[in-house]
């Protein structure tokens, strides 16, 4: 009686799972999660087993993708940056060639307030609530991120500054007009409905735009 042949192996790697499959997405919701959690309760308060609940994972499964909470956090922040990058460059890319540089700080100044207080804003508040908690070579990764998104307000406060729109020192400017537009997410609150609105109605993103432009520049009309 002759022996059974063997199976074929398949050629290749082996097919993966349907959670290896998805490996991208479940590390995104992971990341997306811990946001929210982190921007509402605070770093330390958020355990890795809520932030697995939140998006249906068992509690042990961050650490396939995370080494530890530590990491997560800075995959937050640099999915932040990230964010905040791609939106800057889109707002950019919407400008004229001609745009006055005030307009033009106007546009990056509008954008920055979308990033910090409009929706899906939870990844920069975490950032600047919970920078301690990141290992010293984190935080330069992050620094490094952050320096080349900043870098393209500087060319538009030379400038202002040339002009005589700006008066402080480009450089130290730059640091002062970001300390005080990331400070909103502090005590920002939005308008409520027309319906709810007192006599006194909150301040819109635009409102804050045109505030901000009048607290850092000259008019010299």
């Amino acid at each position: 009686m002759s022996e059974l042949a063997e199976p074929k192996r398949a050629r290749g790697r082996p097919r993966k799972t349907e959670d290896e499959r998805d490996d991208g997405n479940r590390r995104q919701a992971l990341i997306s999660a811990a946001a929210q959690l982190f921007h509402r309760k605070g770093y330390d308060a958020t355990s890795t087993r809520e932030i697995a609940a939140l998006v249906g994972m068992q509690p042990g499964s961050p650490f396939y993708h995370f080494g530890n909470k530590q990491d997560l956090l800075l995959a937050v922040m640099v999915e932040g940056m990230k964010q905040a990058s791609q939106r800057q460059e889109t707002a950019r890319a919407g400008l004229a060639d001609d745009l006055l540089p005030r307009e033009q700080l106007r546009a990056l100044i509008r954008n920055q307030f979308d990033v910090l207080l409009g929706p899906d804003s939870d990844f920069i508040p975490v950032m600047l609530y919970e920078w301690r908690s990141l290992s010293a070579e984190q935080r330069q990764t992050i620094t490094q991120i952050k320096d080349d998104y900043e870098a393209a307000w500087t060319p538009v406060l030379q400038a202002l500054h040339a002009s005589g729109q700006l008066q402080a020192p480009v450089q130290l400017a730059r640091l002062m007009i970001f300390g005080a537009l990331n400070w909103a997410v502090q005590w920002y609150q939005p308008p409520a409905p027309k319906a709810k609105q007192k006599s006194s109605p909150r301040a819109s993103l635009d409102d804050l735009t045109d505030a901000a432009l009048a607290l850092f520049l000259r008019d010299l009309t």
